[in-house]
């Protein structure tokens, strides 16, 4: 255990490599199915995927202009012209035996991001660059065999691996990063960005130091991390490690490290390669890539909003920027509607309610139900949420029956909600006769005579059994706070 004193002398220095796999119909460099999801392995591929003698590569324009889009979300220069290389490696998941990317002449230049900190703060991270390349295919090895097997169905899938600048010194700036990164990336539109699917898969180069030390510690790499959580987790890990060796006057080696979950810890993979260890050169068989101004510029006209842009508009509504992360989020996690339904309200007050209650309700609700494998029904309309908000401003619904009818409209959202609620007898009495009738009864029975002398004598406490007790008559219906008021006009106090 390194003492707190000793560990808060260092600071890690960090930068991401972010793998993002583009949702095109077909592969980077052939016609094959670009959509593995439910196809059995090798059957998404096409000779090109094999790397087969006598195959040509053509460049897929969608690709071209995702890499684009990306690069606006990056707030990146695009480069004019790009270009392709090889970049050699042996691996059984790579037919060709080199990788077709970009070295020299990436698509994306220089850019930057600010990533909220859940302590209201930003943290400024470069861009270095954005480059397209092929994927590679996938290796299982099973468990206890002596053999492994490889798919080739992800093998020429369109990637932009993004390569941050060194500016994150936290394992929570890290998490910030990567989770800004894949809200860019989401609202861009240019990918599934279904992590369990390694549509984002994050490499973290992680070094640590004496705080004012004048140069960086030997990184480790730790690659295809898929979740926000498991790359705070291993910055952690990494950070404990690393520490610990150099205290113990040993060396960090440099090297290419795995995350394993079960364990939550990095464990050794192999050493690390250098550049010079790739034996790059220009690939002969793809032009380079020449984008116009007016080819940009038609991109960035085309844009959506952006995380940054929705934040902005969620605050003018009145919304807390911790409610705002969560609809930002969840919209981008499951292709829900949340910000748009909460921006389409015609009042900041009426926003707040229906924000609170996705953020603080309907988020749990619909995860339990998930877990457990229920229907989840689909999220109530903006004018379904607005016609809740008035009937419950108008005390017609009450704090409970508001939200009961909101999970209700999830299953019926074609039912106009306030015969929904009438169906369900969710509507409060308001009026004052018939509340004060059932007042009325209520104070003449002789079981409640003492609750209303000691409200006569000043013990308010038992105003609120009486209340319990005309809500019981009312079956639920009377408005609590009108019986309340009526309970005290009738007792004289």
């Amino acid at each position: 255990m390194i003492p707190k004193e000793v560990f808060d002398s260092y600071e890690p220095t960090i930068g991401i490599e972010c793998h993002v796999q583009f949702k095109t119909k077909t592969k980077l460099f052939s016609g094959a199915n670009n959509d593995e999801r439910g196809e059995v392995p090798n059957e998404a591929t096409s000779p090109i995927d094999f790397g087969l003698p006598g195959t040509l590569p053509v460049l897929n324009k969608e690709a071209v202009r995702l890499a684009v889009r990306a690069g606006v979300a990056l707030n990146a220069e695009i480069g004019k012209v790009s270009s392709f290389d090889r970049k050699h490696y042996f691996y059984p998941d790579l037919p060709k035996g080199y990788q077709v990317t970009q070295l020299d002449r990436p698509i994306v230049l220089a850019g930057h991001i600010d990533a909220p900190l859940g302590d209201g703060g930003t943290v400024k991270v470069r861009i270095h660059h954005a480059h397209l390349e092929e994927d590679a295919g996938k290796s299982t090895h099973p468990a206890g065999a002596d053999y492994s097997l490889v798919d080739l169905n992800r093998a020429g899938t369109p990637l932009l691996e993004i390569v941050s600048e060194a500016d994150m010194h936290s394992a929570a700036e890290a998490k910030a990063y990567v989770q800004e990164l894949y809200l860019l990336m989401k609202y861009a539109d240019v990918t599934r960005g279904d992590l369990s699917q390694g549509n984002m898969r994050f490499d973290v180069n992680i070094s640590v130091a004496k705080k004012g030390a004048d140069k960086w510690g030997t990184r480790a790499e730790v690659k295809n991390l898929n979740s926000f959580r498991a790359v705070e987790r291993a910055v952690e890990y990494e950070m404990k490690r690393q520490i610990e060796l150099i205290e113990k006057g040993e060396e960090v080696k440099q090297e290419t490290r795995g995350w394993i979950e079960a364990t939550q810890k990095t464990v050794s993979q192999r050493s690390k390669e250098d550049a010079m260890d790739y034996r790059y050169f220009p690939e002969p068989d793809v032009p380079p890539i020449e984008l116009t101004d007016e080819y940009i510029e038609d991109v960035k006209k085309g844009m959506p909003k952006l995380p940054a842009h929705l934040r902005e508009e969620l605050t003018a509504k009145g919304i807390n920027a911790e409610v705002a992360e969560t609809l930002i989020l969840r919209d981008a996690l499951t292709g829900s509607t949340y910000v748009a339904t909460v921006l389409a309200q015609n009042t900041p007050d009426a926003a707040k309610f229906t924000a609170n209650f996705i953020a603080n309700r309907d988020v749990s609700y619909v995860e339990n139900l998930a877990k457990e494998g229920s229907n989840t029904g689909e999220l109530p309309s903006a004018a379904a949420f607005g016609a809740v908000y008035a009937l419950r401003t108008s005390g017609e619904l009450s704090s409970n029956n508001t939200d009961a009818l909101l999970f209700a409209l999830r299953h019926d959202v074609q039912a106009d909600p306030k015969a929904l609620a009438e169906k369900l007898g969710f509507l409060q009495e308001n009026d004052n006769a018939a509340v004060e009738g059932i007042v009325a009864e209520v104070l003449a029975e002789p079981a409640n005579q003492k609750a209303a002398e000691d409200v006569k004598n000043g013990e308010m406490k038992a105003i609120g059994f009486l209340v319990g007790q005309v809500m019981k008559a009312s079956k639920g219906k009377a408005n609590p706070a009108m019986a309340s008021e009526l309970i005290r006009k009738q007792l004289g106090v």
